[in-house]
């Protein structure tokens, strides 16, 4: 088969649109999109291996809205975009990582 844009998505070579959770934290209820693994986080993960922060790449790389659009910066999330607000609360950052993971695993048998 020939290598082609066509043949590819075909293939299902190409990450499915956002997956929609909703994440509860203190009294807050928010509405996330995870994207699969894909390009996108492909980047991130090389991001990290040069010495970015590998959970915030994770996150910044994942999370996006419903159009697939990041929603955080790695600096969002470390908190150096903003100084003032600071980083992200260890406990939202470890919410996201379950729906990350979630999204990610779907499908895959547990050992």
């Amino acid at each position: 088969m020939e290598l082609s844009v066509a043949n590819l998505k075909k293939s299902k070579a190409f990450t499915a649109r956002p997956v929609e959770k909703e994440i509860v934290w203190g009294k807050s209820t928010f509405t996330c999109f995870v994207r699969p693994l894909s390009y996108q986080t492909a980047i991130g993960d090389i991001a990290a291996h040069r010495g970015a922060d590998p959970l915030a790449c994770r996150i910044a790389s994942s999370i996006c809205d419903a159009e697939g659009k990041a929603v955080f910066t790695v600096a969002d999330i470390t908190g150096e975009a903003d100084p003032e607000k600071g980083a992200l609360d260890p406990d939202l950052t470890n919410l996201l990582l379950i729906a990350i993971g979630e999204v990610q695993n779907v499908g895959k048998t547990k050992p």
